[in-house]
């Protein structure tokens, strides 16, 4: 089984005719992905790759059944298409872009709150269930379908982790990129619970970094509801005090939380093995299963 996507997935592109939404769409239906519509206004009518495009997403919802969508749209304008897919009532909205106003993407967590929708990002690589779909710029070729579950928020360690897994013969149910941003939708404690209903993932790599208090919130949660056992990684351990490292997430504010270390004694503290590389990550997976 999966979360959030599979094969049946019906996905529309917000920004398809830009040169990111086109190069993407085509990588993504090239990987198996049920890309059935572009929303693009004042572009409805035309075709990319095949794929029809239309001037709203409600409307490409209603023509094509669409029930998740993907957000290519530049920062300035981004949380305007945001707001567009929630209010299409899509199940999932994937938001890969990068650099969206905090401002904006406020506005959109509050609306979020009010429905059903899941977002993912922004500022993300994304959600791939191997073998049936991906949504987003993840490198489907080094992804395999197994029982391991993953949530990260740095899209290069995805990589690293899922090729050492893969390498290892353990292959993924479900990937989830939830993005290093400050105020993102989909975060640790929510991929955790769709895991742990999920019967085919066996076992769940939790890919964290400094900055924030996300993953302590999620050891308190793995220790009090959690039966899947998660293995954990924290990115970060020699980064300076005070320094942002990549993400503008990952900052540590000199609070006692937040750091690389709080983090993995988190953790550890609720059983949650941490390992120092991807390598030893999945010695942990493998040790698990």
């Amino acid at each position: 089984m999966s979360v959030l996507v599979d094969e049946d997935t019906r996905v529309v592109v917000q920004g398809i005719t830009g040169g990111e939404g086109r190069f993407h769409t085509e990588q993504m239906m090239e990987y198996g992905t049920n890309v059935v519509a572009g929303a693009v206004p004042g572009k409805g009518g035309q075709e990319v790759a095949g794929v029809p495009v239309y001037d709203t997403v409600a409307r490409a919802a209603d023509e094509e059944d669409a029930d998740a969508s993907v957000v290519f749209v530049p920062p300035a304008f981004a949380g305007d298409a945001l707001f567009e897919a929630i209010d299409a009532d899509v199940d999932l909205v994937v938001a890969i872009t990068e650099g969206i106003p905090t401002q904006d993407v406020s506005r959109v967590y509050r609306r979020l709150n009010e429905t059903d929708t899941y977002m993912i990002g922004p500022n993300c690589p994304g959600i791939i269930t191997p073998g049936e779909s991906k949504l987003g710029i993840l490198p489907g070729n080094i992804f395999s379908s197994g029982n391991v579950g993953l949530v990260s928020r740095s899209g290069t360690l995805t990589y690293q982790v899922v090729d050492s897994l893969t390498d290892r013969g353990l292959g993924q149910s479900t990937a989830v990129g939830i993005g290093g941003d400050p105020i993102i939708g989909t975060d640790f404690i929510d991929a955790l619970e769709l895991f742990e209903e999920d019967p085919e993932t066996h076992a769940i790599v939790m890919c964290g970094e400094i900055g924030g208090e996300d993953e302590e919130e999620a050891a308190d949660y793995i220790g009090e509801y959690m039966d899947t056992p998660v293995v954990g990684f924290i990115a970060g351990r020699t980064a300076p005090p005070g320094k942002r490292m990549g993400h503008a997430g990952a900052i540590v504010s000199g609070s006692g939380t937040g750091t690389a270390a709080s983090k993995i004694d988190a953790l550890e503290s609720v059983g949650v093995p941490v390992g120092d590389t991807p390598e030893e990550v999945t010695e942990h997976i493998e040790d698990i299963l």
